[in-house]
């Protein structure tokens, strides 16, 4: 079967796959799955395995369910109204000022963590509620997060742990940035 017609075949299956309403996740990894078997025989299915297992080992992922709890607890504590209450009072002048804050704090976050969807889970946990308590339309609250959200894959990651252990010479410009002693 010539690469032509291998691509067809696979563009025609993910399409009626996205059209018959399975969830997209799923859908996608069944035709990788039998698209793999078809094509390169039953000895390439342990590429799956090998896949799953190297795109969960990862140490970075155990960090994430800790973020959302730690959104958890700031949202339905006092603190997140309170740093809005404060933040509104100081940007009331400046249109938008609490998108403009939301950002703001995805920024810093994200630069703490390198990571958008733990800083959406804990920035948007408390920051879309007091939002829409202070009038925001649901669009812009959710789009200020989605929005701050990617700063985390953008924003190098600053850990004072990365500039201490390295070596002088290794070192990143970063490890100067007063930022990187928050983390």
């Amino acid at each position: 079967m010539s690469p032509t017609t291998q691509g067809a075949l696979v563009l025609i299956v993910t399409l009626f796959m996205l059209v018959s309403g399975i969830p997209v996740a799923f859908g996608l990894g069944a035709i990788a799955i039998a698209f793999l078997v078809l094509f390169q025989g039953f000895d390439a299915i342990h590429v799956v395995a090998e896949t799953f297992w190297s795109g969960l080992d990862e140490f970075t992922l155990v960090a994430i369910p800790m973020f959302v709890m730690m959104g958890a607890a700031i949202g339905s504590s006092p603190a997140g109204k309170d740093l809005y209450e404060a933040l509104d009072r100081w940007l009331y002048r400046l249109p938008g000022g609490l998108v403009i804050s939301n950002i703001g704090a995805c920024a810093i976050f994200a630069a703490l963590t390198g990571s958008s969807p733990a800083c959406c889970a804990a920035i948007g946990k408390m920051g879309i509620p007091e939002m829409r308590r202070r009038g925001y339309p649901d669009d812009v609250a959710t789009g200020s997060i989605c929005a701050g959200g990617t700063l985390g894959i953008l924003i190098p990651r600053l850990s004072p742990s990365s500039c201490t252990v390295s070596p002088p010479k290794h070192r990143s410009a970063a490890c100067s940035l007063p930022a990187s002693c928050l983390a």
